[in-house]
């Protein structure tokens, strides 16, 4: 299925034009808030106005959408697939420590995070879709999932992602009655460095590296490969020396699924 809508330009502001204004993150560097924050508000009105302005129809067509630049160090997309849906997703990145070796660095153990259709918001403004990722590591992922939106946008769930054991990711594309796209567990391909300029986490964390997943057997609706890019925060500290045995990192990211035609 190609997600190729047509809309009118009221629609396709309807995922920026009426945010939610939540309780941020009190655990987040105030400055850093504020500053996120007012870029992303600032961006978003910005883009309100020049649909305004324009008044024409907003054409959300994956078929003309490129992954990241800052990718291509990444294997292409394999032939034969297509840009099925772009995802904003926003969790955890779990590790665990052993407190016998606090030099240790932390042992990766999956990841869990709520995924939400950002595929218009990349198409039309690509941009806003990349500060909202960031925005949102500034808001508690429980209140997304409670108001059933990514805060502080109003875009709409698609599915989860969650490993079922320690070397299979799984992504859940069919959660939500208003969108099917079925399952993807799968297995890491490629992994790159996020760039240098990727944000960092609320602590300061780094951004977890982008990565290239292939699917596994088991794979519905045809999806096929899934690419982590764009990401927020997420990586551990380089030992385990104060952890408890096991921890979680805020994180977000934006995941490109390919499926095939």
């Amino acid at each position: 299925m190609r997600a190729s809508l047509f809309l009118t330009s009221a629609v396709a502001m309807s995922a920026w034009a009426a945010p939610i204004f939540p309780k941020i993150d009190a655990d987040a560097s105030i400055p850093d808030n504020i500053r996120v924050l007012s870029e992303y508000f600032g961006l978003l009105a910005s883009k309100v106005q020049e649909a305004r302005a324009h008044g024409t129809a907003a054409i959300c067509d994956l078929s003309h959408v490129s992954l990241p630049v800052a990718a291509a160090g990444l294997p292409a997309p394999s032939d034969g697939l297509f840009l099925e849906h772009i995802a904003i997703g926003r969790g955890t990145q779990n590790y665990t420590c052993n407190p016998a070796t606090p030099e240790v660095a932390p042992k990766a153990a999956g990841a869990l995070a709520h995924l939400f259709n950002a595929s218009c918001l990349a198409v039309v403004t690509p941009d806003l879709a990349t500060t909202l990722a960031r925005a949102a590591l500034h808001f508690d992922v429980a209140q997304s999932e409670a108001n059933r939106h990514l805060v502080p946008s109003n875009l709409n769930p698609s599915g989860l992602h969650f490993f079922v054991d320690d070397t299979t990711p799984l992504f859940k594309l069919d959660v939500s009655p208003d969108l099917q796209l079925g399952e993807l567990p799968c297995s890491k391909n490629s992994s790159l460095p996020a760039p240098p300029d990727a944000p960092k986490g609320l602590q300061g964390e780094a951004a977890v590296p982008w990565l290239k997943l292939v699917a596994k057997p088991g794979a519905t609706g045809g999806l096929q490969e899934v690419y982590r890019v764009a990401t927020v925060g997420g990586s551990a500290p380089a030992t385990c020396a104060g952890l408890p045995e096991k921890f979680e990192v805020q994180y977000a990211a934006q995941y490109w699924f390919y499926a095939q035609k």
